[in-house]
């Protein structure tokens, strides 16, 4: 009998930490190649001097290629707008269960080198997944301007 309840109780553990079936059919979605075709600030006008992902400007990411790997959560994107520091970068990334304070799914992403690994240590960046469907998904970063929350909202389309 107390084996019986030991059995059940792993099951339990094991069964409430696996991924739920929405992150499970959200990365199925994300699979495949995806272009950043425009980059916004929601709530504010004017042009901004924004470095995204500690890489390079709102200009340069601009139609840039995406790749996501749904099984190994592994994925590049690739630079290739004029006058930009060009090529294919690397991540890993991965799908977080709900915000609580958003109501949608955080997405964690982190730059690494072609072997997988982090030249940075721990950094990564959060953005929120604000919506995904087959065709179209909408990040939205949330920063600090002059000590204010400022949005950075990334619209992809599914090539």
């Amino acid at each position: 009998m107390k084996k019986l309840i030991m059995f059940c109780f792993a099951v339990t553990v094991l069964a409430s930490c696996g991924t739920s079936k929405v992150v499970k059919e959200a990365k199925s979605t994300f699979k495949g190649a995806w272009t950043l075709n425009t980059i916004t600030y929601p709530g504010a006008s004017g042009d901004f001097a924004v470095t995204l992902f500690n890489d390079t400007s709102k200009a340069c990411f601009e139609n840039s290629d995406w790749f996501f790997v749904a099984n190994n959560n592994e994925g590049t994107y690739t630079i290739t707008n004029t006058g930009c520091p060009s090529g294919e970068r690397n991540f890993i990334w991965t799908i977080q269960e709900v915000n609580e304070t958003t109501g949608n799914y955080d997405f964690l992403l982190k730059p690494v080198n072609e072997k997988g690994k982090s030249e940075t240590g721990n950094t990564g960046f959060r953005v929120n997944l604000v919506s995904l469907t087959d065709t179209a998904m909408t990040w939205e970063q949330t920063v600090s301007l002059d000590g204010k929350p400022f949005t950075i909202r990334m619209n992809f389309n599914k090539k």
